[in-house]
């Protein structure tokens, strides 16, 4: 038996938001063990560089390589649009699975739907997420909505506060009196809020986002390559959470969002 099957999947972000695709991924494959890896001192990675992101990026797997792991989730749409490629290259001998917008998805929920694509400035800014959007404009039309702020408030554990609220209200203003169908997530970190941007459309608009997709796409990775752990265990799978951040709360905050 191949012993890399009882290494652990990294789960890598900017800080607590890829928590949102972990549980997609233990959801999946819980007998699996883990490995997330949250870089809140550098958040967000939205507001940084290319290039400061692309160094991040390659300094955390460095550290994770270290520990020993078998495959690599860049939890993260910003720090996929600006490492994934040459993380790739770089590492030939690890699986490394990115993730992006749901586009896809989005542009098939409806006759050509009308999408606000939530994300940070860099993701929009990126010749990936153009290049993506280019290949279903002619399915819907996809609106970028760059998201200043919000993952700072959610880095705090803000869900549901009076202050998130009004944000949102702010920030969906100019699309009150549109014909809206759909929204994605762009970011790891705005599914935990989703049900505080749902308040502001009405019930038929779909919120959509990419934490499932890419859950998915990592076992089919695992699987061609064999190194699936062993399904019969009874037992699930450990979770390790690391955070770069000096303050303790932060990893007691990615634990609510993983349980809750």
């Amino acid at each position: 038996m191949d012993a890399r099957r009882e290494l652990p999947i990294a789960v890598l972000d900017s800080g607590v938001g890829g928590i949102s695709v972990l549980r997609e991924l233990v959801r999946i494959m819980p007998q699996e063990n883990y490995i997330y890896f949250g870089d809140s001192q550098n958040a967000p990675y939205g507001s940084k560089s290319k290039s400061e992101v692309l160094e991040l990026t390659k300094k955390n797997l460095a550290a994770l390589k270290e520990r020993g792991i078998k495959a690599l989730v860049i939890a993260c749409n910003t720090a996929t649009s600006a490492a994934v490629r040459v993380l790739r290259e770089e590492n030939p001998e690890l699986i490394i699975v990115g993730i992006e917008p749901a586009i896809k998805p989005a542009s098939e929920i409806c006759e050509k739907p009308r999408v606000i694509v939530m994300a940070t400035a860099l993701t929009l800014r990126e010749e990936k997420f153009k290049s993506l959007v280019n290949r279903f404009w002619g399915k819907g039309e996809f609106i970028p909505l760059p998201c200043h702020g919000l993952v700072e408030l959610i880095e705090k554990g803000d869900l549901e506060s009076d202050e998130l609220d009004e944000y949102l209200a702010k920030l969906f203003a100019p699309y009150k009196n549109e014909k809206i169908d759909g929204i994605v997530l762009g970011c790891t970190h705005y599914p935990h809020v989703r049900s505080m941007i749902a308040k502001h459309f009405s019930a038929d608009v779909k919120i959509i986002d990419g934490g499932e997709g890419t859950a998915r796409h990592t076992k089919r990775k695992l699987l061609e390559a064999g190194l699936l752990r062993d399904t019969s265990s009874e037992s699930d799978g450990k979770i390790e959470i690391i955070n770069t951040s000096q303050d303790e709360k932060m990893i007691e905050i990615s634990k609510k969002l993983l349980y809750r």
